[in-house]
């Protein structure tokens, strides 16, 4: 397999390495991951996030284990586990399906690679044409409200939500980013936080409770989010919280936009009620840990409820926004 190089995630010198997540803003820590189980308890672990990332990182050890001489039930069996790591985030399961399609090719291993090799690619280019369609809903001087992580370091290229708004601030002045934390892991106030700066766009972190407050003082102009996974009726699930978001920004006449690749797209999932909704440890909410330590401050046996993510119906949907173009009712024939 070729040298294959993102913000989080290389094929290089023959391995997979991924960057660790979870230590940053701290710590730039990457992974050598050479077998199934490795893949999944970084995946499980946070250490690698992201819809489109996900997909990608589980891609390449396939194709590595299949460079490596792994046989057909060997590499069926990968496959399978890999999906099984995250069932909420479609764009695992559309990978994981076009590999099981190159297995059955006579010649697996090259079909294995080369498709590895097209939907990494494939990544840098839809995240690209995304900011190009994106940037037509920003304005000179906007306040954009995103949650969560949605930049290079979810994806292959330039990011979905994030990647909107770097494409326009590479055309537009006096742009500032709301950036919410993003409870329980705080990949918003670590990682979104991390690129902004990086980029050297102005942002503000809040805390996930402070939006509403935000709109009603008229400081938000605009609300970006990604998603994991698009039904076909245009319900969303994302991060936790944006339903909320979404809510608030119709109350306050925000206007509220999805970004995503059609690989987040799910036409065979008719509505948002249908997305299986990953139920998360308890730990992450009666503490926090990180690479700044941990601490725990709910009594013990706390009962907690923890879903990772929630789902945003269509009607509080400004405007969907793909690849292929900017959508404002659920209509993705193009997609």
């Amino acid at each position: 397999m070729k040298e294959l190089i993102a913000a989080s995630l290389k094929f290089q010198a023959g391995k997979v390495r991924v960057l660790d997540q979870y230590l940053l803003p701290h710590q730039e820590v990457w992974h050598t991951c050479e077998d199934v189980a490795s893949m999944q308890n970084l995946i499980n672990n946070l250490q690698v996030r992201g819809a489109p990332l996900i997909g990608l990182a589980a891609t390449l050890l396939v194709a590595y284990l299949a460079e490596q001489g792994a046989n057909k039930q060997a590499l069926g069996e990968a496959i399978n586990a890999l999906e099984a790591t995250r069932p909420t985030a479609v764009n695992l399961k559309h990978c994981m399906d076009t590999l099981r399609q190159a297995l059955r090719q006579t010649q697996y291993v090259a079909a294995i690679v080369h498709r590895a090799e097209q939907l990494f690619e494939e990544d840098v280019t839809l995240c690209q044409r995304i900011g190009e369609h994106g940037v037509a809903l920003v304005d000179e001087g906007d306040n954009i409200l995103t949650h969560c992580n949605t930049g290079a370091l979810a994806t292959a290229g330039v990011g979905t939500a994030l990647g909107v708004i770097y494409t326009a601030a590479q055309q537009l002045s006096h742009l500032h980013v709301w950036v919410d934390e993003t409870r329980p892991l705080l990949q918003g106030g670590r990682l979104t936080a991390y690129e902004l700066a990086r980029w050297q766009i102005p942002y503000t972190v809040l805390c996930d409770n402070m939006a509403a407050a935000l709109m009603a003082a008229g400081k938000v102009d605009k609300v970006f989010v990604g998603a994991d996974r698009i039904a076909a009726n245009g319900d969303f699930a994302n991060k936790v919280g944006t339903y909320n978001l979404a809510v608030l920004a119709h109350y306050h006449d925000i206007p509220f936009y999805v970004v995503a690749p059609r690989t987040t797209f799910d036409a065979t999932c008719a509505h948002g009620a249908d997305i299986e909704i990953e139920q998360r440890s308890h730990t992450e909410v009666t503490g926090v840990s990180g690479s700044f330590g941990e601490c725990q401050w709910a009594p013990e046996n706390t009962p907690v409820f923890n879903p990772a993510f929630d789902v945003t119906p269509a009607s509080l949907v400004t405007a969907w926004v793909f690849d292929s173009g900017i959508y404002h009712e659920p209509n993705f024939a193009t997609i």
